[in-house]
């Protein structure tokens, strides 16, 4: 569901969209329209909805519901009514069964949220119970940090110093931290010594 307006209400959309952009992606799956939490959600992403633009990312909402209940849920929710982007409708349960984030029982999702790179890869997956409602500041904090292309400390906020690689001798965690990074970047990986006074035999994994 893209729109409340009579004809325009339904359209067609798949994980090509963002990449063809060059865009980002967060999608964001509830387990069922016409319930209590979902709409908090749903009412805040909506909220921040030009915030993530600002970032070159495309949000999607989903839910095994089918787009029709999709359409009644937007069209009786006073919340709903103005929603900026899409409410995808996985009917057939296809991708959330492929995605793993089906509830074996009720078989509906579990609040899952994905943030997508433009080249198509899953950088982040968060889970919340079906009980408990997500922190969309958090999905932003997490989208600034990844596309910083950094390495990025706990509780790290967007303006704040990343981890610099520096020139001298790196402990283990970080240079395998740093190799990571240079090798997304195509550079050549820093150089590590073993420490003068700690032989090589005396390492553990």
């Amino acid at each position: 569901v893209v729109s409340l307006e009579k004809g325009k209400e339904f359209a067609n959309i798949t994980s090509e969209d963002h990449k063809k952009d060059g865009k980002w992606m967060v999608q964001f799956w509830w387990p069922m329209d016409f319930t209590f939490v979902c709409p908090t959600e749903i009412a805040e992403f909506n909220k921040a909805y030009g915030e993530f633009a600002d970032r070159d990312t495309l949000l999607v909402g989903a839910s095994t519901d089918s787009e029709f209940v999709h359409l009644a849920w937007r069209n009786n929710h006073n919340d709903l009514h103005d929603l900026k982007f899409p409410m995808l409708a996985d009917t057939s349960k296809s991708l959330a069964e492929e995605l793993g984030i089906l509830v074996n029982d009720a078989k509906v999702a579990y609040r899952v949220t994905y943030i997508v790179d433009p080249q198509g890869i899953i950088r982040f997956v968060s889970v919340n119970d079906l009980s408990v409602g997500r922190n969309v500041k958090e999905v932003l904090r997490v989208l600034d940090a990844l596309q910083t292309d950094e390495l990025c400390p706990c509780n790290w906020e967007k303006g704040q110093e990343t981890i610099k690689q520096q020139d001298f001798q790196l402990p283990r965690a970080s240079y395998l931290e740093a190799l990571i990074i240079n090798r997304k970047r195509g550079a050549t990986p820093p150089t590590r010594q073993p420490h003068k006074q700690q032989k090589m035999h005396n390492e553990t994994a």
